[in-house]
């Protein structure tokens, strides 16, 4: 079978460190095109590569023949306008987290998704094994019955991210040049950038969210916009996910763990494990030593390899699909909104097409 010709939007970090070396290790796909404001990089990456050709024009990359697929890298408030672009010419999309920064602009995707259902439509976060195995084990009882979920991400800051970037790149880097803290470019903070892994997870694993409750704050960052923020999420199911995200975090932080009745599950587990089944070794003595199993998940694809392996099927990403990625961004919008007003606010969309 030939392979499928992709196109990026988007010649920047994310590109370099992620789309780029993970196309490289999927038989079946191949980078054609690759269109970006700067030269010099789009030269480096043509060559580090082996790209063909590269434009600076968005428009003329979606138009090549040879692009099959398209791969958006850009920074959020461009998401929607490329991504409906793709659509419209007919072009398979995988696009960068966040989805967009506005319901409007998710409804739009939506709609476009539903209107060229043959086109693969595949939204980071991506799922992998140990994701599905937790799945796995709560709908089959388990751990019991759930009763709650907490993630947490978080890093040092963009200031440390754009730093690995520049030396990827050979640049010097200006931590002044930072449009992530500026509100008028960027509009969103930690809780979008960051926070949407979070999110994510625990909607993933939990299912459908009823309504959220939130605080945003800034702490360290030079910016108006929030550097961390903790987001309750109450479940169609009756239990409570919370998801805490910051950008002042610089041992990093990224776990997943969900509790249930009988047990909990823990990602990642202990030691070498990726997932843990921990349970009481009684249930009658609340001072019982804990019996930690490890679970084995499997390696998985990688994000590209899921997306190609979709195409090829005709079907859309089980969880890392439009619907649900409108739902998480009408949770991370209902969690400023909760912010700004103090109180709960419900959430109307579904994870699942309807």
């Amino acid at each position: 079978m030939a392979d499928l010709g992709v196109g990026i939007i988007g010649a920047g970090g994310i590109a370099a460190i992620s789309h780029l070396p993970e196309i490289a290790e999927v038989n079946g796909l191949r980078v054609v095109n690759m269109a970006g404001r700067k030269k010099d990089r789009l030269e480096l990456l043509k060559e580090r590569f082996d790209v063909p050709r590269y434009c600076h024009d968005w428009d003329e990359l979606i138009a090549d023949p040879e692009v099959e697929g398209v791969v958006i890298a850009l920074p959020h408030p461009l998401h929607a306008e490329a991504a409906l672009k793709v659509l419209e010419a007919g072009k398979h999309l995988l696009m960068t987290k966040p989805l967009c920064a506005t319901i409007e602009e998710a409804n739009q995707l939506v709609e476009a998704c539903e209107a060229h259902p043959d086109q693969c439509v595949f939204i980071r976060p991506d799922f992998g094994p140990v994701d599905y195995s937790i799945r796995d084990h709560i709908a089959s009882g388990k751990i019991g019955k759930v009763s709650g979920a907490h993630a947490r991400y978080s890093h040092g800051g963009l200031e440390i991210y754009y730093a690995g970037i520049a030396e990827t790149f050979g640049e010097e880097f200006d931590k002044n040049d930072l449009w992530f803290f500026d509100e008028g470019e960027a509009s969103v903070g930690a809780l979008f950038d960051m926070g949407v892994y979070c999110v994510s997870k625990v909607c993933g694993v939990m299912g459908r969210a009823k309504r959220v409750m939130a605080h945003l704050t800034t702490i360290d960052k030079p910016t108006k916009l929030d550097d961390a923020a903790t987001v309750m999420i109450e479940f169609e199911n009756g239990a409570l996910g919370t998801a805490e995200t910051s950008w002042c975090d610089p041992a990093r932080t990224g776990f997943l763990h969900v509790h249930g009745t009988r047990g909990k599950l823990w990602a990642p587990g202990s030691g070498d494990s990726k997932l843990d089944y921990i349970e009481p070794s009684s249930y009658t003595d609340e001072n019982a030593h804990q019996v930690v199993t490890p679970i084995s998940t499997g390696q998985g694809e990688n994000q590209h390899a899921e997306w190609l392996r979709c195409i090829r099927d005709g079907i859309q990403p089980q969880i890392s699909n439009i619907w649900f990625s409108r739902h998480v961004t009408e949770i991370l919008l209902a969690a400023m909104e909760s912010h700004e007003k103090g109180c709960w606010v419900d959430i109307k969309s579904s994870p699942e097409p309807q």
